[in-house]
């Protein structure tokens, strides 16, 4: 058995995302399982560099995490040859600058979304990666959700029959930060730094439309500002100039419909903090996270409108879940590992940045619709 090291800089990891899903569950994840097995016997080994701006928060991380090298010089990590792959999960309005720097260093590209703060920019790097003739992926974490995987295991299966109308409903709430912190990054709330909900969660709605239910061909969005000021993490009231709730519907090939509210001033009253609701002809599912539960035509209740009696269904115990069946692993972690094997042995990688770019189109074409109060039709995006 060989095995293959490869180093992977990993740019803004120190932030709550980074640090948990990208560097926590995925890549030391990895390395504590050995690596990642390839058809031959060998393995591929992940070695990664801490890259960002402040050494303190670097440093700090990579001794708590047990990572051997950490760096706040970007252009010395791209220089040296070992470091194969680059990884950015940095604020949206730093990403573009900073992978255009590693292709031009010829390295590959992995990246969280948006892949930049609009759709030329996003367009661009897909373009200079093709040129450049280096792999590149972006992460599409929501597709290995178990609960998602389950109701593509339903897709798959014909259950449905033909698919009418999907619902969507995201959000929680998100404190102000007077008298309670707030659980998500002021930088959020700001326009000027790359914040608003549109941007932040359209690019997964795309690539979860596209990849379970078919491409988006329109856009109608409404979207708000609900909370004026907010404090941030030193306690400094701000104006918030970014929207923190879209209200958006989306037409697909095919004819179906989907209704898709996203907030950050909601409370929650259904089972998780994400959840996609499918009817079909033939049947309907409701997926979270983790679980999804599925109710067929043959076991489809007959409620009739009486508003003079109290209402005899327990619609909530009609539905039926949706086995497990398999090992679900951290998402994050199993499309690492897919794109692992994508650097090393070619294995297919769909997700790449032209597929990044579409998301950010389809948050560019939602901002216009609001903008506009009109439907807006999407284009297909091609790099020739």
């Amino acid at each position: 058995m060989a095995v293959r090291n490869i180093g992977i800089i990993m740019n803004g990891v120190t932030g709550r995302m980074g640090t948990n899903q990208h560097l926590i569950r995925s890549i030391l994840a990895i390395r504590s399982q050995g690596g990642v097995a390839l058809p031959n016997g060998d393995v591929i080994m992940p070695d990664p560099i801490l890259v960002g701006r402040q050494a303190h928060k670097l440093q700090a991380l990579a001794e708590t995490h047990g990572v051997a090298r950490w760096s706040t010089n970007l252009e010395e990590c791209l220089a040296d040859p070992y470091n194969e792959i680059y990884f950015d999960s940095q604020t949206t309005v730093r990403r573009a600058e900073s992978i255009k720097q590693a292709i031009a260093a010829g390295k590959h590209i992995y990246c969280e979304k948006p892949t930049a703060v609009d759709l030329d920019g996003s367009m661009e790097l897909a373009r200079i990666a093709t040129e450049a003739g280096v792999k590149n992926g972006v992460v599409q974490d929501k597709l290995f959700l178990p609960g998602l995987l389950k109701m593509k295991r339903l897709i798959d299966s014909g259950f449905f029959g033909r698919i009418l109308s999907v619902r969507m409903e995201f959000g929680y709430w998100v404190f102000e930060g007077d008298w309670q912190p707030g659980q998500r990054p002021s930088w959020n709330y700001r326009k000027e730094d790359g914040g608003g909900i549109i941007v932040d969660m359209f690019a997964h709605w795309r690539y979860v439309l596209d990849n379970l239910f078919g491409e988006v061909k329109s856009v109608s969005c409404l979207a708000a500002t609900h909370i004026p000021q907010r404090l941030d993490e030193q306690g400094a009231p701000y104006a918030c100039t970014a929207d923190d709730a879209a209200y958006a519907t989306f037409e697909l090939e095919g004819g179906v419909i989907v209704q898709a509210n996203s907030s950050w001033a909601v409370r929650v009253d259904r089972d998780d903090l994400l959840t996609i609701t499918v009817d079909g002809t033939e049947g309907s599912a409701v997926a979270g996270l983790r679980d999804c539960k599925a109710q067929h035509r043959v076991n489809t209740p007959k409620p009739v409108w009486n508003p003079d009696i109290p209402n005899p269904f327990k619609f909530r115990d009609q539905w039926v879940q949706v086995p497990d069946n398999q090992n679900f692993d951290n998402g994050f972690k199993v499309q690492w590992e897919m794109f692992l094997k994508h650097i090393v042995i070619d294995t297919p990688f769909p997700w790449d940045l032209l597929e990044g770019a579409k998301g950010t189109q389809l948050a560019d074409l939602a901002l216009q619709s609001w903008q506009e109060r009109r439907w807006i039709d999407v284009p297909k995006l091609s790099l020739k």
